[in-house]
């Protein structure tokens, strides 16, 4: 016998990052990414890829440190808002409601095991194209931008965690999130974790902190849709000085194609160049690697991720020298 599942949350909304170079940031998701500032205000810039059907997907906000403000998930309904946020508050992650934001109506704001800072919302604010952004492709938001590479899709997040099994616990109790692949030590706990609620693999990883720190932002993500494009933006990021930390390459979990770069600000961006596969089974069963498996588990084909990639993560911290 089967739990039922919770049907409550249906995706992802949008990710705010902390930026320390808010206008660099910016200029990358703009003018590399093809990405629109959809508003401005305060100390904070909100921006949408071509195919986000939403007001925006990501917001950069101005700070001393990089890092993640928060992240914001769709309920399926309005009573689904409130169900979530009864279960939450009863888990005792709570902090409470807001009014709501640019973009958005009412809020449950919370956060997880790590202290990472999430909310909750149904209401949201659809974009609407201006008539030099409208296309006769009537499914698609607005026009593909001339610009850049142009990222399609924000795709998930992923979390640097202190206990990975707490959080991913949380996620799968609080909000109805169904691990999809993992990767588990000799012990049988995890080292990372990919879950959605969802078709996708993943709308958000959790993996284990190798500096052993709480609450830091491993990576965001965006989507293309056609793995060419990797290469594509490869050129404009290496003629615009950008180091590109990894790939293009292919993961052998979520089986997709990646590539990875710290934009301005200081953060991590993955680009997709597919999702890998979709998961339409409600009986799914969690594909675990460990042993002899990992191999294939993080490099399916390309080159290895650099040591670098398992410590970096904002806030950025400094690795002990003990």
């Amino acid at each position: 016998m089967t739990n039922e599942p919770i049907l409550d949350v249906a995706q992802l909304a949008h990710v705010e990052i902390y930026s320390t170079d808010i206008e660099g940031s910016v200029k990358f998701f703009r003018e590399i990414l093809g990405m629109e500032e959809s508003h401005r205000q305060g100390n904070s810039v909100y921006m949408r890829a071509y195919e986000d059907f939403y007001h925006n997907t990501l917001i950069i906000t101005a700070n001393d440190e990089a890092g993640l403000g928060h992240i914001a998930w769709r309920a399926t309904s309005p009573q689904a808002l409130e169900r979530r946020a009864q279960a939450i508050e009863a888990l005792g992650y709570g902090i409470g409601w807001i009014d709501g934001d640019i973009g958005h109506g009412r809020a449950y704001q919370f956060k997880t095991p790590d202290g990472h800072k999430m909310e909750i919302l149904w209401e949201v604010e659809y974009f609407q194209a201006s008539e030099e952004q409208k296309t006769p492709l009537l499914n698609r938001p607005q026009k593909r931008p001339a610009r850049g590479i142009p990222v399609r899709r924000i795709d998930h997040v992923n979390l640097s965690a202190s206990e990975t099994n707490k959080n991913v616990e949380f996620l799968e109790e609080a909000l109805g999130f169904k691990v999809r692949e993992r990767i588990l030590d000799e012990d049988n706990k995890d080292i990372a974790a990919w879950l959605s609620v969802s078709n996708l693999v993943h709308d958000i990883a959790i993996m284990g902190d190798a500096l052993g720190e709480t609450g830091r932002l491993h990576h965001i993500c965006y989507w293309y849709g056609y793995p060419q494009h990797l290469a594509d933006v490869s050129d404009l990021l290496i003629e615009a000085g950008f180091k590109i930390e990894a790939g293009p390459g292919k993961h052998g979990v979520t089986q997709a194609n990646f590539l990875y770069v710290i934009e301005p600000g200081g953060n991590r961006v993955e680009l997709f160049g597919d999702s890998g596969y979709q998961i339409f089974d409600p009986d799914w069963k969690t594909i675990e690697w460990k042993g002899e498996d990992l191999e294939h588990a993080i490099i399916w084909h390309g080159s290895n991720l650099p040591q670098e990639f398992f410590e970096y993560a904002t806030p950025v911290k400094q690795k002990s020298k003990v």
